[in-house]
């Protein structure tokens, strides 16, 4: 059996998802509703597996994945979300992911996930499949996108959830300064003129998306 940390805005989710984990013999030892709580929690509790929504109200939850990226190789992770953007899936499994499930996956289907991730290997639904095999085959029209590095895209995500120089700094231990050169020369690769365009692309191209906060 295996340890989990729950990572998801939703109390009720939580709950429903804690009662189905122990009723097959897993130990949830741990959950959180945002990004800083989870990767400071999850680095110092080291669970086997986390599940992951990558809609958390507003936050990001690929800043999880970037944050957990270099600081712990043995935890592994599944995202567990509503969204089915060809790109969500992508982008999860090029940041190390290691299973993708909908919410409207059976159960047994996400037991079958924890068991197969836990042996060492992936897991991908069959939608989800397809999706990843569209993402990654189809001519992509956002080489701009493509081009930013893991910490863009993080600072990207940040801007366009409406968070402030000085918050990003905080949370990412960069001066304010730091960051308002970031956002400059972001707004410049990408080719656009201000934030409410860098906010606007960012939902066209899914970094965010609204309809799950």
């Amino acid at each position: 059996m295996s340890t989990l940390y729950l990572v998801e805005d939703h109390a009720l989710v939580r709950d429903g998802l804690r009662l189905l984990l122990q009723g097959a013999g897993h130990e949830v030892i741990g959950e959180a509703d945002q990004p800083v709580q989870a990767i400071a929690e999850i680095v110092r509790a080291g669970p086997d597996m986390v599940l992951l929504d990558v809609n958390l109200g507003g936050r990001s939850g690929f800043e999880v994945l970037s944050g957990l990226q270099h600081r712990t190789a043995s935890v592994r992770i599944i995202v567990l979300s509503m969204s089915a953007q060809p790109r969500h899936v992508a982008e999860a499994l090029r940041m190390g992911a290691a299973g993708y499930l909908l919410k409207d996956s059976p159960a047994p289907e996400l037991l079958k996930a924890i068991e197969v991730v836990g042996q060492g290997r992936r897991y991908l639904s069959a939608e989800i499949a397809d999706l990843a095999v569209q993402a990654l085959t189809t001519a992509s029209a956002q080489d701009r996108l493509e081009a930013l590095s893991q910490r863009e895209r993080q600072i990207v995500r940040m801007v366009a959830t409406g968070r402030s120089s000085a918050q990003i700094a905080q949370e990412l231990c960069l001066s304010p300064k730091t960051v308002d050169t970031y956002r400059y020369r972001l707004m410049q690769k990408l080719g656009v003129p201000d934030v409410p365009a860098l906010v606007r692309f960012a939902i066209r191209e899914g970094l965010i998306d609204l309809d799950d906060e």
